[in-house]
């Protein structure tokens, strides 16, 4: 591999892959990181959530993968200051993202290992079929938390923060969070409004009353897994090692799988173990800046 840096300062770390310039030019259009085409409003956030698949929050340049927040910056290199609350453009990142779970628009949630991301109508079945549970699973897999809180709002539909501890009889703060994760990685409870007044809270109610279609559709995992890897593909055009486990979630195995069946169809070629590279231009794109990537070998 030719773009190798030290993977931080002390040289007896192992050498990890960095990105070749002209990816990082294909990145910027892609994901947003210019000032010509950055996120302004929440029409144009659904839009940006629409093309690229799927994207996180809060994220910075730090963190691998589209995000909201750089895609607000419009520049590559943005960085989250430590005083956010004076930050105007995570202040601003953060009122789309309660506009945007507000409209239900796009599908917003915590997916495994608390990655907050939105993902666009269109993935949902497959990031479903990855993570998602039958009900027949529920007992086995869900904790009993869970399972309390899932039970209320299956009866109320849905709920503030308090009123759905106190209905699910949960007394301890972090245990709830840890069960509503554990619904939200499920992809069974999602937020669907905020409110500052009288006190800030989410009203939390089930996804699939939200997503019916996209939740209900079967998918079989090996094509869920090989579409989230297209996805990715697609916006990044070249993926390093782990990078596609970073940004999503999914284990490196799972990962790898969808990445190697887009090489067994001719979408994707592989420069070694676990760097794969788009050699097939997204559907509806053009080819128009994209020529100095789908020449490399």
């Amino acid at each position: 591999m030719p773009w190798l840096r030290y993977a931080g300062s002390v040289a007896r770390r192992p050498l990890v892959p960095a990105i070749p310039p002209d990816v990082e030019d294909y990145r910027d259009g892609r994901w947003r990181r210019e000032g010509t085409r950055q996120v302004e409003s929440v029409f144009a956030a659904e839009r940006f959530i629409e093309e690229v698949g799927f994207a996180a929050c809060l994220t910075d340049s730090r963190r691998p993968g589209p995000s909201l927040y750089v895609a607000v910056c419009g520049r590559r290199d943005a960085v989250m200051p430590r005083n956010v609350q004076k930050d105007p453009e995570a202040s601003e990142t953060w009122l789309l993202k309660d506009e945007l779970v507000r409209r239900g628009k796009v599908y917003y949630g915590k997916l495994p290992r608390g990655k907050a991301m939105f993902i666009a109508p269109r993935m949902v079945p497959y990031f479903h079929a990855v993570f998602g549970i039958r009900k027949v699973e529920e007992s086995r897999q869900l904790s009993r938390h869970a399972r309390a809180i899932l039970r209320v709002l299956r009866r109320e539909w849905e709920m503030a923060t308090s009123d759905l501890r106190d209905d699910a009889g949960i007394t301890d703060r972090k245990t709830f969070n840890r069960a509503l994760d554990e619904l939200q990685a499920a992809m069974l409870v999602v937020p669907s409004e905020v409110y500052y007044q009288p006190k800030f809270t989410y009203i939390w109610t089930l996804a699939v009353g939200r997503f019916p279609d996209h939740l209900r559709r079967r998918i079989n995992r090996d094509v869920a897994l090989r579409e989230i890897a297209r996805c990715f593909l697609d916006g990044a055009g070249y993926t390093t090692r782990g990078e596609l486990a970073r940004v999503t979630g999914l284990s490196r195995p799972d990962a790898g799988r969808g990445n190697r069946a887009l090489v067994k169809e001719g979408y994707a070629r592989m420069h070694g173990v676990g760097v794969y590279q788009l050699c097939v231009p997204p559907a509806g794109s053009t080819t128009e800046g994209m020529e100095p990537l789908l020449a490399r070998r």
